[in-house]
């Protein structure tokens, strides 16, 4: 009984986290109550030991700052000229609408790393405008939900500070061996876009010549400054910062903050009742992530004292999986978990677990690291939980039926989970820098 006692441990909470209890609390309710049955009051004290440590975690203070970064860029409305921008720029090609919609989740996933803002803002802006020149509803649903999720490989980006800190690795380096992958991910989802505007053209028209004539012709110069060319300089300022080694990531992630600031206040839309309000957001969303870190470090420690990490390297062995057989089934195993609870408790729950035994078997985390990255976005997209189809739902037009949202999404899960394939095969995309 006590031998599979780890495996109990898991699917009680896992179960608990199903039924609808807070991840925070459940994780370290479940800690705290097996820990003080199995260790004695003693457990309290190595558990204060260990979220110190994990407090103390330097790297850990970018996520505030990139939060507050991309709130900002948000609230203050630059990302949404820079959606008007080019939507206008590429209107006359067809499908060209959904192109400017995947280069700007692109963008903003750069400078927020934000699922929810990022997707929110664009279903407000483009999709009204994407229903009205005659896209298929399928397609800009599909469109704008699988560029929100952009911000989960594209650096800066929160979940990759997150997994960098959970793996154990340099922020850095997965940063640099994201950059790569983010883009090609973006190439697949704009050659998609293509080839259905070419089959479908009636479902993805251009739009009229007169009007990208008339944005040409008026201020145009000013527009693409002011609109793409600052907020491209603060994403590259920050990343340079963190490539080039001269700032850590917390630094730069400090830059960013400072560098979204000076936008706003640049386009006149720094004031208090903005500052309040992201503020206020950047605060909940930090404190939800560090409620749940420290639910998942109460759960990891009583786990690891359990010596489940040994039972499960011991399953593992005995069953001839190899790192390769191994990595396939924690990525089915990831995936599934997408289906039903948050990336950040997949973080926080399964890859402490699984870090180690990747370890043993000298399996290259960064490469691990990068391949949940872009696992755990389609976690954004798949129903029933799908946390972008939420979000985008809930500012859709009434006459919008879920059943088109989730054929609109499925091609891009495909290509997801296509290219995860690819990764799998050729890591060497990783080291092309």
């Amino acid at each position: 009984m006590y031998e599979y006692l780890p495996i109990i441990f898991f699917i009680v909470a896992f179960i608990l986290i199903l039924i609808g209890y807070p991840v925070a609390f459940t994780l370290g309710g479940v800690a705290v109550i097996v820990g003080v049955w199995i260790f004695d009051v003693d457990f309290f004290y190595l558990l204060s030991l260990r979220i110190f440590g994990t407090m103390q975690n330097f790297v850990l203070l970018g996520v505030p700052l990139f939060v507050f970064m991309g709130m900002m860029l948000e609230k203050s409305g630059i990302a949404e000229k820079l959606l008007e921008t080019m939507a206008l720029l590429f209107g006359r090609f067809k499908g060209g609408l959904a192109l400017s919609v995947i280069v700007v989740g692109a963008l903003l996933a750069a400078s927020t790393g934000i699922v929810g803002a990022t997707v929110v803002t664009m279903g407000l802006i483009s999709l009204p405008t994407m229903l009205k020149r005659g896209y298929a509803p399928a397609l800009a649903m599909g469109t704008i939900a699988a560029s929100g999720t952009l911000g989960q490989i594209i650096p800066p980006s929160v979940v990759l500070v997150l997994l960098a800190s959970v793996l154990n690795v340099s922020v850095g380096a997965l940063f640099l061996a994201a950059i790569v992958p983010g883009f090609c991910l973006i190439g697949m989802y704009m050659i998609y876009v293509i080839i259905y505007a070419q089959l479908h053209p009636n479902q993805a028209p251009a739009m009229p010549q007169e009007e990208v004539t008339h944005f040409r012709n008026k201020r145009f110069s000013k527009e693409i400054i002011q609109s793409f060319l600052l907020p491209l300089l603060l994403i590259i300022l920050v990343l340079g910062t963190i490539i080039g080694g001269i700032a850590s990531p917390t630094e730069a992630a400090g830059i960013g903050a400072m560098g979204a600031l000076i936008l706003t206040a640049y386009k006149g839309k720094l004031n208090k009742k903005i500052l309040g309000a992201v503020t206020k957001e950047t605060l909940m969303l930090t404190s939800m992530v560090f409620m749940i870190l420290i639910g998942a470090t109460a759960f990891s420690l009583v786990f690891r004292g359990l010596e489940g990490d040994k039972l499960f390297l011991e399953m593992i062995s005995k069953s001839n999986l190899g790192p390769n057989g191994f990595l396939i089934l924690v990525m089915i195993m990831v995936f599934i978990a997408g289906f039903f609870i948050d990336f950040i408790e997949i973080i926080f729950i399964v890859v402490p677990i699984v870090a180690p035994i990747f370890s043993s078997m000298g399996v290259d985390l960064v490469w691990v690291g990068i391949l949940l990255a872009i696992n755990l976005q389609t976690s954004f997209l798949t129903p029933p939980f799908g946390f972008a189809l939420f979000y985008l739902k809930g500012v859709a037009p009434p006459e919008i039926k879920t059943k088109q949202l989730y054929i609109g999404i499925l091609p891009f899960v495909v290509i997801q989970i296509i290219f995860l394939g690819l990764l799998i095969l050729f890591p060497q995309l990783l080291k092309i820098f």
